[in-house]
């Protein structure tokens, strides 16, 4: 049974970056790596002590959990892990958290799929200041999505069909 909360009309924001379609919150420079299955970029919305989180996204649309086929998810969790390392290099943070979301009632708000990447630093309360994060400019985030592709050395183009 597949479970879903996507609306008929949906516009999804991570398909429409792949497609060319950019707006405040989705721009080229937010990319910092693209493989075959996934994608990874920085999130548009931070955390007070937590600048430069990332988003690591499958190239195809799923809205969740459940549905992920075993390619999509390895190839997901591979790049998650690859940005993790990338962020601990790239930021010089204490450590890094991820988490990922489902359904409305686990806080899930975007209808696809994505894994956040979060630099942690000591005393940075990050579980604590969900409702303080802001959204942040694409020119704050093209600096941090610079240093994250720089450590990292992927394709930062959606040159390749997804697959």
């Amino acid at each position: 049974m597949r479970i879903t909360h996507e609306p008929p009309d949906y516009d999804c924001p991570f398909c429409g970056l792949q497609r060319g379609v950019h707006n405040e919150r989705n721009q080229p420079g937010d990319v910092v790596a693209v493989t075959q299955h996934a994608f990874a970029r920085v999130a548009p919305k931070w955390w007070p002590d937590n600048p430069g989180a990332l988003l690591v996204i499958p190239r195809r649309h799923i809205e969740n959990i459940y549905d992920v086929p075993p390619e999509v998810g390895h190839a997901v969790w591979d790049l998650t892990a690859r940005m993790c390392r990338a962020v601990r290099e790239a930021y010089g943070c204490d450590g890094t958290s991820t988490r990922q979301h489902n359904e409305p009632h686990g806080n899930q708000d975007v209808w696809h799929l994505h894994v956040h990447v979060f630099a942690r630093y000591e005393g940075d309360r990050l579980y604590e200041q969900h409702a303080a994060g802001r959204f942040v400019a694409p020119d704050e985030r093209r600096v941090y999505a610079d240093r994250v592709a720089a450590v990292v050395d992927l394709p930062r183009t959606f040159a390749h069909p997804a697959g």
